[in-house]
């Protein structure tokens, strides 16, 4: 029986947590080091030398997001190794190691395509198949009697994140200018290094879930045979819906793997998630009699939840373009270095403006948790996760409108202070803590327990398809009936293309609204 004292007594933090939050902090700072010079070094490297000088801009910014997909394509072997073979530490123990590697290639082969690209994916596999798992090996250690501070652990957690982007973002382009890409390379991989030792270090304190035995009631196998059993009597429209999913990601494969083969993979795989997702929800009921109701169940949860996944994708689309598009905006943007409140002798390169979003996210999130969310609850509005996602979305499409609006001033010929991109940066970070800390926690709540690790990483295969959006539209703007429609309009490319992701965000943010009204919240937290 459990003892009054037991039933009040305050939550306790997990004394592991630490390791957690440290190893993070300085994986971040390796991470975003590296990734925040990429567009700049690339533009300026004997990598894309062969290249009009005209070109290497779009050249890198490909490069730039094709990386960037990679890095949220790899969660799905990370975590599927995990939840089956070897479980979350030893998975993310391993591929550290990789992900240092790949660091070292980066820093030793910065004239060599072939070394430096090597690196690229290295990195990619090595940090995404680690990045469903650390926020994933979080929750593992909370059970339902200190559930509470798991909210607040994953807001430190993206805090930690933050300041580790906030000091690479300000640091790593002063190093490539001064000391040159291998410097500028190798203090990431430094970094990575530390953050391996301080995880392995917490090795004999963290609880480790073991991974799944093979489940004959699996999502897959459930799936599968809401698709294809037989009911008498019953025509079989599901799985028709999945035969022309299928039929298209092969038409996909087919059509442009000859000229991109990662927007070919992505939309296939894309199809057939979403025409046999659809498929097998229609026919869901068949399944029972073959599998218990909690499997059924449990598939039904994941399926809604892969489709609030897939709102979020433009959210990403306009995201990441902080990091190329703005960079190359900010580059024919003036430095207001003749004003006494800007800090001349730090920020010299428009790739340092990024500094401004892990800073503004590390003011925002404590300002949001003690000052804004405790106001709108007195007020009797109750901000839910899907409603804080939701609002992120649109938040990001008025930092788009604003960026476009800077587009039309530089298109005009007026010389632009790049003191003005202080407003679209501090709108798509409150975007980003809205969207992007609630969606962890989020994630993994609504994750059956046998899904933590592959939920997670379809959650992060959304920043995936939100850059595929990115190099589908890029390429788009190649066709020359294209340009022709979008000279039409009196914009330029750079312009239109920003007011176009604006739209898109704003749409799928009332989309989202919508879907969030009916959405059914679960609680899928471990028991003590």
């Amino acid at each position: 029986m459990t003892s009054p004292a037991a039933a009040t007594a305050r939550p306790k933090l997990p004394r592991q947590i630490p390791y957690i939050i440290g190893n993070e902090g300085c994986e971040r700072f390796s991470f975003y080091g590296m990734r925040n010079i990429l567009v700049p070094f690339l533009i300026s490297s004997l990598l894309l030398a062969y290249l009009p000088e005209s070109e290497r801009g779009g050249a890198a910014k490909d490069i730039f997001h094709t990386f960037v997909i990679g890095v949220y394509f790899f969660p799905l072997l990370g975590g599927w190794i995990s939840d089956r073979f070897f479980g979350k530490y030893n998975t993310v123990l391993w591929l550290s190691l990789v992900y240092c590697a790949g660091h070292a290639c980066l820093a030793l082969f910065e004239d060599s395509r072939t070394g430096f690209y090597a690196g690229l994916f290295l990195i990619a596999l090595g940090s995404g198949g680690i990045k469903p798992l650390v926020s994933a090996f979080v929750g593992d250690q909370f059970d339902r009697t200190n559930k509470s501070l798991a909210k607040i652990v994953y807001d430190a957690f993206y805090w930690t994140i933050n300041l580790g982007s906030f000091f690479a973002s300000l640091l790593m382009p002063i190093f490539l200018r001064e000391y040159g890409p291998s410097v500028a390379f190798g203090i990431p991989g430094v970094l990575m290094l530390i953050a391996t030792i301080i995880f392995w270090s917490g090795r004999k304190k963290y609880v480790h879930v073991p991974p799944a035995p093979a489940d004959p009631h699996s999502f897959l196998r459930v799936a599968r045979t809401a698709l294809f059993a037989h009911a008498p009597g019953q025509g079989r429209a599901g799985l028709v819906v999945f035969a022309v999913g299928a039929a298209l990601a092969v038409a996909a494969l087919a059509w442009l793997v000859r000229d991109d083969f990662v927007i070919a993979v992505l939309l296939a795989l894309g199809l057939l998630l979403a025409f046999g997702g659809l498929g097998a929800s229609m026919q869901l009921d068949r399944a029972r009699g073959v599998h218990p109701q909690h499997a059924i169940e449990g598939v039904r949860a994941v399926l809604r939840i892969l489709i609030v996944f897939a709102l979020v994708t433009p959210f990403w689309s306009l995201f990441d373009q902080k990091a190329s598009t703005w960079v190359i905006q900010g580059g024919a943007m003036t430095m207001p270095h003749d004003q006494w409140w800007w800090p001349s002798w730090l920020v010299k390169a428009p790739a340092q403006m990024q500094a401004l979003n892990p800073l503004l996210v590390m003011l925002l999130i404590p300002f949001n948790n003690l000052v804004l969310f405790p106001a709108l609850r007195r007020m009797g509005l109750e901000i839910t996760s899907l409603r804080r996602m939701g609002a992120g979305i649109a938040f990001s499409g008025l930092a788009w409108i604003v960026a476009g609006m800077i587009q039309l001033a530089i298109d005009g010929g007026d010389a632009v202070s790049i003191a003005w991109q202080i407003a679209p940066y501090a709108l798509l970070t409150l975007g980003e803590v809205l969207v992007s800390a609630t969606g962890l926690e989020f994630a993994y709540s609504q994750a059956p327990p046998s899904m933590k690790g592959t939920i997670m990483s379809f959650w992060l295969l959304s920043v995936s398809y939100g850059n595929l959006w990115v190099l589908i539209t890029n390429a788009a703007v190649r066709n020359e009936a294209v340009t022709t429609q979008i000279a039409g309009t009196g914009l330029t490319e750079n312009a239109f293309l920003m007011f176009f992701f604006a739209v898109f965000a704003l749409l799928t943010a009332l989309v989202f609204a919508l879907y969030a009204r009916r959405y059914p919240m679960q609680d899928n937290y471990r028991t003590a």
